[in-house]
């Protein structure tokens, strides 16, 4: 089969097409013929080297999130399965591939009228975006601020905090016309990456989603209201400073607070509740999937080059 690897930590250059045997699904695993794969912030930050010490290695397939057919399933899985249309987690990897392994927990049956592209937009990035917001104890009425709006859990985050009734919901992207193309998602006011406004907009949120950590990330506590939390996402900029806590302790009568959130926290169960109602929201037209472009796989140096010019709105699908 095709697969994409890691020939050399570093730029997107580092990708290589490859010809691998097709994967064997292991106990409790099924094996998925890829028609989409999604391309997320956590794929470039493995490729890049930057999470080398979590025990990636050159020849890493990345990609974690699929959608397919599901054509073989390992010991111990109904063979009901095989046959369905599937939305699938791999895990931090293999899923640049023409066939992937998922754990059956992590598979869910797409429903009719959902493309394979579309789930692969949505299937992770809607439930970071949900239980983000539910970590963040985000309350109709509350002012909400979307850091780094512009990639697919941003535009979820905005989405979401839209239909849970916010009463403003702030964004921060790097062009006026992106701006207005989140406006038309849910967004009432745009900021500049800074957390600037051209034009009035909320002096201070009760809650910041944040999807891009980095060196600037401090900055925002000062965005805060009084009993404010941000809730950190991602870290597509990379790591805060080591001393961002500073920043909240020297704030200490505005009782605000900081958390990071991952999904893996949350029981497969509850994941696939969610998941379950934004696929069939999005069926319905209730929820839109943003896509930048769908690339066949073998251009996943591509699709890396435009993530790294800050270029992608939504979300890059290769398909195969």
């Amino acid at each position: 089969m095709k697969a994409i690897a890691i020939r050399t930590f570093g730029g997107p250059e580092g990708l290589a097409v490859v010809d691998l045997p097709a994967p064997a699904p292991a106990a409790g695993q099924v094996l998925i013929a890829t028609e989409a794969v999604g391309v997320g912030g956590v794929d470039t930050l493995i490729r890049s080297g930057a999470l080398a010490a979590y025990g990636f290695k050159k020849g890493h397939i990345p990609g974690g999130e699929v959608a397919g057919i599901v054509t073989a399933v390992g010991d111990g899985v109904d063979t009901s399965w095989i046959g369905r249309r599937v939305w699938g987690f791999t895990g931090t990897g293999g899923g640049y591939a023409e066939q992937a392994v998922a754990p059956v927990e992590e598979i869910l049956t797409l429903p009719r009228g959902l493309s394979a592209v579309a789930a692969v937009t949505l299937g992770s990035a809607g439930v970071v975006a949900h239980f983000g917001l539910r970590h963040a104890r985000f309350a109709p009425g509350e002012t909400v601020l979307v850091r780094g709006a512009a990639g697919s859990i941003g535009i979820m985050a905005v989405q979401l905090a839209a239909r849970g009734g916010a009463a403003a919901v702030a964004v921060t992207t790097a062009s006026a016309e992106r701006g207005e193309r989140l406006r038309r998602l849910g967004a009432t006011h745009v900021l500049d990456r800074s957390g600037a406004a051209g034009t009035p907009a909320p002096a201070g949120h009760d809650v910041i989603i944040d999807v891009v950590a980095g060196a600037d990330m401090p900055s925002f506590f000062d965005r805060l209201n009084p009993n404010g939390r941000m809730v950190a996402v991602g870290a597509v900029a990379g790591r805060p400073p080591a001393d961002f806590g500073t920043k909240i302790m020297t704030a200490f009568q505005k009782s605000m607070s900081f958390a990071a959130f991952s999904a893996a926290t949350v029981p497969p169960a509850d994941r696939h509740a969610v998941r379950s109602e934004q696929f069939a929201a999005a069926g319905r037209g209730e929820l839109e999937t943003v896509v930048h472009q769908v690339l066949p796989l073998d251009k996943a140096v591509l699709a890396h080059q435009k993530m790294a010019a800050g270029e992608v709105f939504g979300r890059i699908v290769l398909t195969s």
